[in-house]
């Protein structure tokens, strides 16, 4: 045989040998290591972003040219702490008229807006001429008189365009319509339920940065020409609030402005160790008596205990029973303890309210307290709940309290305390003692 006949000449041969050996190299090492390459991510770090509301603000006043235009120095920015009086118009007429602007930046995130606000009058006294229009000599009526709207608006080219309206009245009606807080829709949308309105999601460019925003909130007072001497020395006050909730993670649907009350606890009587004068205007009591025909009470609501109105009940101990004080605004209170009703003319509330537990061989428990202000559920910041307990036949008893915080002006119209107490005693209790009681104070 020949080279011919394999076909191959010596040098294909020993190029081809160099080939498998070449192969047979790479082979070996492929078999010895993986390939492997590596890529760095370092210096990660996790920053949280901010959520800043700036609300600018702008007034006007027109009185004919009586009064001088606020527009230039009822203007300004609000960050942070409440903003002090702005708008201080100190001899309104009928023909006049004004406007508050309210606009809102925030940095630097996505949000829902929620507006807030409350209103107070005043009589002031009153003169000849209103006493011959006015028999409420207690009740101012300027809110009632001035026409308000709340609208949606914007400003273009210096001038404000009004978009949707929000709210009209008379300025208590629009003020009232915010008091509980209203949800603000990002594309001014009014009459939008909490959950469905849309963010502020407006990206603004700025030479330092950016924030975002979304449509301005107007209120257009007027003083009706045909309006007369009832208002004449009466005077108001308003209070606004916003809040800027971050949208992310969010339905909406939480309200920001929802009242809170903080509520604290302690030894000794709630009036005493709270009230500002040691005093209570009026009280309403649960006292664990005989139900016996001596005259005894169980159940008590009064300015005193002396002019009380006063019912029986018959308790069981260890059960646990609702009961609630409701006061209406006009001066009247009423009590109820498990179904047995009392009711009493009181003064005016003037500030706090107090929860006393008092027990002398017995357990008081008052819990599940729960407070609503003139139609309006409270949150409660702080405990809702308290009790005495006392197992010592001697003369002692324990005394606790629970008070909320709330001021005059959350006290002046309707509330009501609500909740649940147990009394248990020991089985050699005489009762027909009042120390074992549960009293709602009102300063």
């Amino acid at each position: 045989m020949n080279d011919d006949t394999i076909g191959l000449s010596r040098r294909k041969m020993l190029v081809g040998l160099g080939a498998v050996g070449v192969a047979s190299a790479g082979a070996g090492l492929g078999t010895t290591a993986y390939f492997n390459d590596t890529e760095s991510f370092e210096d990660n770090t996790l920053t949280a972003g901010e959520l800043d509301l700036f609300v600018d603000y702008e007034a006007s006043y027109d009185s004919d040219g009586a009064v001088e235009n606020l527009a230039d120095s009822a203007a300004g920015t609000q960050d942070g702490e409440p903003a002090g009086m702005f708008y201080d118009l100190d001899d309104v007429k009928p023909g006049d008229s004004g406007h508050v602007e309210f606009c809102f930046r925030i940095v630097d995130n996505p949000s829902y807006m929620w507006a807030c606000g409350d209103l107070s009058q005043a009589e002031n006294g009153m003169n000849e001429p209103e006493m011959a229009v006015d028999d409420t000599p207690d009740q101012g009526e300027l809110g009632d008189a001035i026409e308000a709207r709340l609208v949606y608006c914007e400003r273009v080219d210096g001038e404000i365009v009004e978009g949707d309206e929000i709210v009209s009245g008379s300025l208590v009606d629009v003020v009232s319509a915010i008091t509980d807080g209203a949800a603000l829709d990002g594309e001014g949308v009014p009459g939008v339920a909490p959950g469905d309105q849309m963010e502020y999601s407006e990206v603004v460019e700025v030479d330092d940065g950016s924030y975002i925003t979304g449509p301005c909130v107007c209120l257009f007072w007027e003083i009706p020409t045909a309006v007369g001497n009832e208002i004449q020395s009466d005077s108001l006050t308003m209070n606004f609030e916003f809040h800027a909730v971050q949208s992310r993670h969010n339905d909406g649907s939480a309200n920001p402005c929802e009242p809170s009350v903080t509520t604290t606890t302690g030894t000794g009587f709630a009036k005493q160790e709270e009230f500002d004068t040691q005093q209570e205007t009026s009280f309403a009591r649960g006292r664990f008596g005989d139900n016996g025909p001596s005259g005894s009470w169980e159940v008590a609501v009064g300015p005193d205990v002396g002019s009380a109105d006063t019912a029986n009940y018959v308790w069981t101990p260890g059960s646990t029973v609702p009961f609630s004080y409701s006061y209406d605004g006009s001066g009247n209170a009423s009590f109820a303890l498990d179904g047995v009703n009392v009711a009493s003319a009181i003064p005016a509330p003037s500030g706090k309210l107090g929860i006393t537990t008092k027990a002398d061989e017995a357990t008081v428990s008052v819990a599940n307290l729960a407070l609503d202000l003139n139609g309006t559920p409270v949150s409660l910041n702080g405990p809702d709940a308290i009790s005495a307990s006392n197992d010592d036949d001697g003369s002692g008893r324990e005394v606790t309290y629970l008070v909320f915080d709330t001021d005059a002006a959350d006290v002046a119209n309707a509330f009501t305390i609500s909740g649940d107490v147990t009394v248990d005693v020991q089985g050699d209790y005489p009762g027909s003692e009042e120390g074992v009681a549960f009293d709602i104070s009102v300063e």
